[in-house]
């Protein structure tokens, strides 16, 4: 680290730091209550607004059903057995669009960390923070009035934007404003931001049941944090490391150099950063795509369940059990990280989940609560894990040039490879009639490539804060 970056951090009051943090934090908590609300709101808007397109209403097809089951049972009311099947085809049918949604949330989240992070790098953390905020609270608004799946769809992906370009600003500016002593609890906090919005919005749902009449109240919430996202700029400071770099840019420019300021998103794929922006791209992979593609669809799952057993807070408690437990993972990820070491932290970590997630979808299942809640819980606490070491892990190993850019990148190149699984497994959903438990045996196995690849990670990866 050089002199004149060191210096420039003592630039902060103390007050100036705690506020770095503070923002941060809620940044990405109002963040982390969206990805709560594509679990807990996003099956219910698929099933109210596939149902106003009128296809799901009783038809003939669906009497017939209701006739062949009353023949080979001897009994039953045919207008209830003729609207249990049509409900079926809604609950099949809406299983695609729920994986559309996911995948709306992670190609966003994906663009919108390049896109915010570029704008951080460029403009200013703070600004990129702002914008960022600003962008998910607003299109959360816009979706309150979303008339169609596809309407909803598309909103969904800008929405997602700010969610993605959130993460990169919020950690570059909490790294560079703290000395290294104090980031592996900084570390676990940002981690444990985004469980503790999740667990808020799992604790609503089960208090205020979410369903087809009611979910655009959960879009017009999430339009809340706007207010705070405008108030940023005016009691946030900006990262010193950043304007101290911003002036020796500024300082060459003036001078004549022909050096002109890099393109930061470019440069990371480049050498000698390549290597490393490759193996960070594989190692914050493993944790999304175990969460999303294998372990969500374990909330859908307990929603369909949840209905035909009468228990409609089952999507609530599974949302919860994950998350709780996964907040205390997010907040000691960092320290783990920093005494265990980076690989093997990370290399353990991924068994521990390998065997949990194996474990509950080949024993387990909503129809059994209490063992299903527990094994969600055992995989929320240590899936949590990876997202107290990633905000750790990261930024450490960009220089301040392309922090916020590299980091962004890595954490949502992980979103769209998640996002493509995620989309395959949304249109097979339908062909293997709604088998949940096998598309989490297959997917979950990613924690195996996270093991295997934490070994394989460049010599030099591991480090502290550098420029």
């Amino acid at each position: 680290m050089s002199t004149q970056n060191s210096n420039s951090t003592n630039t902060l009051t103390q007050a100036g730091r705690y506020l770095i943090v503070i923002s941060a934090f809620l940044g990405w908590f109002f963040a982390g209550m969206h990805l709560g609300t594509t679990s807990l709101a996003m099956s219910p808007a698929a099933k109210d607004l596939l149902r106003n397109s009128g296809q799901y209403e009783v038809v003939e097809a669906d009497r017939e059903t209701a006739r062949a089951q009353i023949e080979k049972d001897g009994s039953g009311d045919a207008e209830a057995l003729a609207k249990a099947s049509a409900d079926k085809r809604l609950n099949t049918d809406s299983s695609p669009w729920f994986g559309y949604y996911v995948c709306a949330l992670l190609f966003g989240a994906a663009a919108g960390g390049l896109v915010f992070g570029r704008i951080g790098d460029r403009f200013g953390r703070v600004k990129g923070m702002t914008a960022a905020i600003c962008c998910y609270s607003g299109m959360s608004l816009v979706a309150y009035f979303a008339e169609s799946p596809t309407q909803l769809l598309v909103i969904r992906f800008i929405l997602s934007m700010g969610v993605g370009g959130m993460w990169p600003n919020g950690v570059a500016l909490m790294s560079e404003a703290w000395a290294g002593v104090s980031r592996p609890m900084l570390a676990g906090m940002i981690g444990t931001a985004a469980n503790i919005g999740i667990f808020v919005v799992g604790l609503a749902g089960r208090i205020w049941k979410v369903n087809e009449a009611n979910w655009e109240n959960v879009m017009l919430l999430g339009s809340i944090p706007i207010i705070f996202g405008i108030l940023i700029p005016y009691f946030v400071p900006e990262s010193p490391r950043w304007l101290s770099q911003r002036s020796s840019q500024d300082k060459g420019n003036d001078a004549g150099d022909s050096q002109k300021v890099s393109d930061s998103k470019s440069e990371i794929f480049r050498p000698p950063f390549l290597a490393i922006t490759v193996a960070g791209i594989l190692l914050a992979t493993v944790p999304l795509f175990g969460a999303w593609g294998g372990a969500n669809w374990t909330i859908k799952w307990a929603d369909d369940v949840g209905q035909a057993m009468g228990n409609d807070g089952l999507k609530a408690d599974v949302i919860m059990a994950r998350s709780l437990p996964g907040i205390f993972g997010s907040f000691l990820g960092g320290w783990i990280a920093s005494f265990a070491g980076r690989k093997r932290s990370y290399f353990l970590n991924s068994l521990i989940c390998l065997v949990s997630a194996q474990y509950m979808f080949w024993f387990t299942s909503p129809e059994d609560p209490a063992v299903f809640l527990l094994l969600t819980a055992i995989l929320g606490f240590f899936s949590g894990i990876f997202f107290g070491w990633l905000p750790l892990f990261l930024p450490e190993i960009f220089v301040t040039r392309v922090r916020s850019a590299g980091a962004g990148v890595c954490f949502n190149f992980g979103r769209i490879l998640t996002a493509v699984a995620v989309l395959v497994t949304a249109e097979l959903i339908v062909v293997y009639n709604n088998d949940f438990a096998a598309f989490g045996k297959v997917t979950t196995l990613v924690y195996l490539l996270g093991a295997i690849g934490i070994l394989l990670m460049p010599k030099g990866v591991e480090g502290k804060i550098k420029d």
